[in-house]
Order: C-alpha cells, then structure tokens, then sequence
C-alpha cells in the first residue's frame, strides 16, 4: 500500500523522507487530532521490499517491543506500532537537529575541528543512554540483557536544542524480544564493530562501549581509524591494527581523555569498561571535576551556528497531498553520501 494511504488511514499527514537504512525506510509527519492537533512525529516503516519477510517482520516488532518501555532523555522515543493493508509501521518521537554523522560531514567540509569537551560531551550522553537502556529489566523483573550492537554516528541524533539522543535499535538483542542469529551472522556496520562482533562471537553490554570508544575518536580526529574500502579490512583492523595514542594525533587530548579511549579500545573485553555507567562516570569526572563544563544548551547553541539555524523549532511545511498514490518505492531519497 502506498505510504501516502497508510498514513492517511491512520490520520497521519506525510510531510518528507528524513532518512533510510537496510532495513526501514523513515519519514516526518504531522499526527492530526481533534481541536486542530497538530504533532510532529517520525513514521518507520520496513523497507517494501522486505515488508512480507517473516524475519523482518519479526525484527521490526521486537525493536518496537524493546523501545516501547525505554524511556529516556537520551533515546529516541516510540509511541506506537501499527500494522495496515500487510505492512508494519512505527510512529516515533521526531528529532529536530542533525545526526552525527551530518555534524562530522559538516566539520569535514568546512576543514573545522569539533571542540575536544564538546566531543566528549555527546559520547557521554549517548553512555547515559546505553547506561538506562543497559540496566532495563521487563515488568516481571527479568533484566533484558539489551545489546545495542550498531553504534555509530547515523544512529546518535542531536537535536538543535542540544539534546542527543540514540536511535535505531533495529538490529538490537534482548531477551525474548528480538530475531537473533549471532555467532552465524555479524550485525553490525564493519568499521564500528566491536572485536566481539567482527570475530562472530556472543556479545554482551561490553559490545557497544567498543565502538562508542571508536566514535569519540572519530569526533576528535574526524575520521574513523579502522574505516578502509574494504569491508572486510575494516574488521580486520578492529582485530588486529596497533591502537594509536590519540594525545600524538591531536595535541589537546589531555592524560585524562587518553585514559578513557584506550581503555574503551581494549580488545580484551575484560580489561574494557564492564558497564556504560562506569564509562559515563570517567566521561564526567573529565568534564567537570575542575569546575564548569559543557552543557545541551552549549552544544545546541554550537549546533545552530554550525548549521546556520535561527529558530530551532520544527519548521512548518506544507504536507505532502499526491493527486495520485505514490508507491513507497518511488518517493525521494536523500543523496547518498
């Protein structure tokens, strides 16, 4: 059913794409109510043509299970799964901002480097993020036992109001709760693996402190340094390649900032950060032990600048009203990048 129909039958106005992945397609809408309600929202929805696969099917409703309860500051939130004419879809909390990885393409552009507290700053939200979503036990008490397992920089949203939120939890596992072939499969994308998942071994929370150790790198020297054209040597070099002493790289990594990535970078999960909460406190003790540090209005009044944004709000555009349905298929996509 084409997209524009789906949202109408469930009283959703479609306004543009924002974004697409392997798996789910995602775009901005207005939820309507009585009295002229109006709400900005983000509508998921699994990819056409994977969209009558059991096991995507099954996937997308267990993100949809395992977020459903995840109610945090620092992660985006789900407010509904629904199903019409055989597809699935989920409506989300909509981000105003930018991903990370829109905010590290504009630093490459403009040859500009991300403030070393400010860099700091965002991983330390995402690991209060993964610290909650980590910790989160079922109704029952059970602790779910959530593996993100693909952080990285499409998946951390930062709003304009300088929130940072994680998001995807699309290839997540949890108890119960989601399809799962680890140990036959690598889920994950090959430069931000942990080596847990690059060697197609069971992961646990440890998995996701890895590659959020590779993005504080790649937010401080804008790059990935175990990114290569070859996917293959991409997992290679998260198992094998010299981990640098990042201080040489870029000079204004103090002992204390140096400390945190290596040990986040250790390969040997033992020696790694055992929690997101125990890599949280060392994020923070760097940023504020001596005094006053970044805060979400810095970072959202750095994030306005950077992208020229005057009125952080949610723009108001015209909802899109097709004379003639529009296959999901033939909607615009974002240029690749």
């Amino acid at each position: 059913m084409p997209i524009s129909h789906i949202l109408n039958e469930i009283n959703y106005e479609m306004v543009r794409q924002l974004a697409e992945g392997g798996m789910g397609v995602v775009y901005e809408a207005h939820q309507l109510g009585a009295g002229q309600f109006r709400k900005t929202v983000a509508v998921k929805l699994i990819r056409e043509e994977y969209s009558a696969i059991p096991e995507f099917q099954k996937n997308f409703i267990g993100e949809a299970r395992l977020v459903a309860d995840l109610i945090h500051t620092n992660i985006v939130q789900t407010y509904h799964l629904g199903q019409i004419g055989g597809q699935y879809f989920m409506v989300m909390e909509y981000v105003g901002g930018q991903n990370l990885e829109q905010f590290l393409e504009k630093h490459r552009g403009l040859n500009r480097e991300v403030p070393v507290d400010l860099a700091a700053f965002i991983v330390s939200r995402v690991a209060r993020g993964l610290t909650y979503a980590h910790q989160k036990r079922d109704r029952q008490g059970n602790h779910l036992n959530i593996v993100h397992r693909d952080i990285g920089p499409k998946n951390i949203m930062m709003g304009y109001e300088g929130d940072v939120k994680l998001t995807d939890f699309g290839i997540a596992k949890a108890l119960n709760l989601m399809y799962n072939e680890e140990g036959k499969v690598i889920a994950g994308k090959d430069e931000y693996l942990s080596p847990e998942q690059a060697s197609y071994a069971v992961t646990d929370a440890r998995a996701d402190l890895f590659p959020l150790g590779i993005v504080l790198t790649e937010i401080l020297l804008g790059k990935n340094i175990f990114r290569n054209v070859d996917r293959s040597q991409s997992r290679r070099n998260i198992l094998t390649m010299p981990i640098p002493r990042f201080q040489s790289l870029r000079p204004e990594i103090d002992e204390r900032l140096e400390a945190i990535i290596q040990r986040a970078l250790k390969r040997d999960r033992d020696q790694r950060y055992q929690s997101a909460a125990e890599m949280l406190n060392d994020l923070e003790v760097y940023l504020y032990s001596h005094g006053y540090g970044p805060t979400n209005e810095k970072l959202g009044t750095y994030l306005r600048d950077l992208f020229g944004v005057r009125d952080p709000s949610p723009p108001i555009v015209q909802p899109a009203r097709p004379q003639t349905p529009v296959a999901l298929s033939s909607l615009p996509r974002p240029p690749e990048p």
